[in-house]
């Protein structure tokens, strides 16, 4: 048995998981807040986090870390984390991330990060091909072909909320416009919904509120569009899907559904399964955690 720990880096909130592999379990878990003053900052927090739990189990044998947003594989700065505050471009992440740890290290999307975890501990266990998406503060996600990440050779493969559905739409936090994210992340739900949040419109829409259900309806059918695209070219044996918004339930959920059968008759319904995510909030850490073993020496 080997143990490897995974740290993700949220807007708000970062999560550490340390995983087994002999049976792919979670051994321990924590949180701590997310340093938001600024990207230097952010990576200091995340590398002193790295230090500790290193220091707590010496045999750990490597670390990943995940971000939201894209960091260069080849120099290690960032190029840019759309929800964390701050101008990444060019800031060391990977290098003081690899000196606290000192051992072999992953960075990962944390997207990517939660489709990996969802398929070797969670709802796509033992399935091959595998589309995830996640739906929070932002959308995002990645792709599992013939059981392996697929990252592209940019190593950022996967962003299916950065897709444009509608052209000219609203600005995204990418710096394009009519993204599936710029239509359906959480802050654009709730505030459609008249209200703070998108638990609070889930709530409301059980109760009868029509401007909560209508605001539901169209992000769902928003994310099935952006979902059958992805279904016609890719395949997939199991969809995946997880992340806050998703627990809004069925005034979300029927309408993305059946927005994706309805967009993908190229591709039986039957040939494919949607399925809620299972590892919850920590699905990240873990996903960080699995990739440092798949990627160690």
């Amino acid at each position: 048995m080997a143990r490897w720990l995974g740290v993700d880096v949220g807007a708000t909130t970062t999560k550490i998981a340390v995983v087994d592999d002999e049976q792919w379990s979670v051994t321990d878990r924590a949180s701590a807040p997310t340093d938001r003053t600024a990207p230097e900052r952010t990576v200091a927090a995340c590398a002193d986090l790295v230090r500790d739990w290193v220091e707590r189990i010496p045999a750990l044998r490597g670390v990943g870390v995940t971000l939201p947003g894209h960091i260069d594989p080849e120099t290690g700065f960032g190029v840019v984390i759309p929800n964390i505050p701050g101008d990444w471009r060019g800031v060391p992440v990977t290098g003081p991330l690899r000196t606290a740890a000192g051992r072999p290290i992953a960075i990962i999307n944390d997207a990517r990060a939660f489709v990996l975890a969802e398929s070797r501990l969670g709802a796509g266990r033992g399935v091959d091909d595998v589309l995830g998406i996640v739906l929070g503060t932002g959308v995002g996600g990645g792709v599992l072909i013939g059981g392996r990440l697929f990252t592209g050779r940019s190593g950022n493969a996967g962003e299916v909320g950065h897709q444009v559905l509608v052209r000219d739409g609203p600005p995204c936090g990418c710096g394009n416009r009519g993204c599936l994210e710029a239509l359906a992340r959480a802050d654009v739900i709730a505030a459609a919904a008249g209200h703070a949040t998108v638990a609070g419109a889930a709530a409301a829409a059980a109760d009868g509120d029509e401007r909560a259900r209508s605001a539901l309806r169209e992000a769902g059918a928003w994310i099935g569009l952006g979902l059958a695209n992805l279904v016609t070219v890719l395949t997939p044996e199991v969809v995946v899907i997880g992340g806050g918004v998703a627990l809004a339930g069925d005034p979300l959920m029927k309408p993305l559904v059946e927005q994706l059968r309805a967009s993908s008759p190229l591709v039986p319904p039957e040939s494919y399964r949607v399925l809620p995510a299972e590892l919850g909030p920590f699905a990240g850490a873990v996903g960080a955690a699995v990739a440092a073993s798949d990627t160690a020496p």
